[in-house]
């Protein structure tokens, strides 16, 4: 498994603990477990507390889009997998350098993600979500200030 892949996997592992707990446990302590269990000698531990903590940093804003982009589905009714692998895909069109992150590498994991951890569906709604979300930011910055700034 790569090496982004699985800073990605172990992310939304750790993610989905913390919101399974209703954000009870510790999430650093998760994700140091999750770590040591799932990512012995990786190589950048960077990458995945930059999504850990960049998606709870941004997560008022996060799940505010998710609301929008999937109107149909309240937020507490998407499965906590799926929830988190959203999280992780939006932080990362949102916020990520698209020159690092391109956006279609952001939804193509998010979808792996779901295919591996998520349920029959998952990939095909996380590909829905995500592309109604890159639509409505791509190339437009001012679009993207404003989605933040609603908050």
């Amino acid at each position: 498994m790569a090496s982004r892949h699985l800073s990605r996997s172990i992310a939304m592992q750790s993610l989905y603990e913390w919101d399974f707990s209703n954000k009870e446990l510790d999430l650093k302590k998760v994700t140091e477990k999750n770590l040591k269990e799932f990512g012995p000698g990786l190589e950048n531990e960077g990458f995945v507390w930059e999504l850990v903590t960049g998606v709870v940093e941004h997560l008022k804003e996060i799940n505010e889009i998710i609301k929008q982009a999937a109107p149909q589905w309240p937020i507490n009714q998407i499965s906590i997998v799926d929830r988190n692998i959203l999280r992780i895909g939006i932080f990362e069109l949102l916020y990520e350098d698209q020159e690092a992150v391109p956006p279609k590498v952001a939804i193509n994991e998010a979808i792996e993600l779901a295919k591996s951890f998520g349920g029959e569906n998952s990939g095909k709604f996380i590909n829905g979500v995500l592309g109604t979300v890159f639509e409505l930011v791509s190339g437009k910055e001012e679009t993207k200030e404003t989605e933040v700034k609603k908050e």
